[in-house]
């Protein structure tokens, strides 16, 4: 990863969106277009470099979360981050399309919404941010609300 970053241009963001099969590419054009997910995905991330955001299915979900988490299940979004500094990020973000649409049918959300927030929230991921304890929960919740807000959305809380 280390000669991909040194190629990217200074003041630059390269969004990568990929999906795992036709269906589930069929499936997020429905909900956000790729132009949509991308403004997203800038408003949430002030640094330059690279970002690839990967939907998969259920399947590959938890291969992966069982691999990189020793979790066994699907999970909504897994954030892998590789280089950080203060101007550069570069990281792969995972989103498990299926699970977030059960999400956002128990939460009485609509899928548009509750991509919005988890592509918000695995983008602060990849710059450090983290909510392992409460002080850094509250932080990362209340950048999220303000950046979703700015978006459009409600407050996902």
């Amino acid at each position: 990863m280390k000669l991909m970053s040194n190629k990217i241009k200074a003041s630059t963001l390269l969004i990568d969106i990929q999906c795992g099969t036709a269906a589930l590419e069929e499936n997020l054009k429905q909900t956000a277009s790729s132009t949509l997910i991308k403004k997203w995905v800038k408003a949430a991330t002030k640094c330059n470099g690279l970002l690839t955001l990967r939907f998969v299915n259920a399947s590959e979900g938890k291969k992966l979360n069982l691999a990189f988490r020793k979790r066994d299940y699907a999970t909504n979004v897994l954030t892998f981050p590789y280089e950080l500094s203060k101007k550069t990020v570069v990281a792969d973000i995972i989103f498990c399309l299926p699970v977030i649409q059960k999400e956002a049918k128990q939460q009485n959300k609509t899928l548009k919404a509750h991509l919005a927030h988890l592509i918000v929230h695995g983008c602060l991921h990849a710059q450090g941010y983290d909510h392992e304890l409460d002080k850094d929960a509250k932080k990362m919740e209340s950048l999220e609300i303000q950046l979703l807000q700015t978006l459009g959305f409600t407050n996902p809380y």
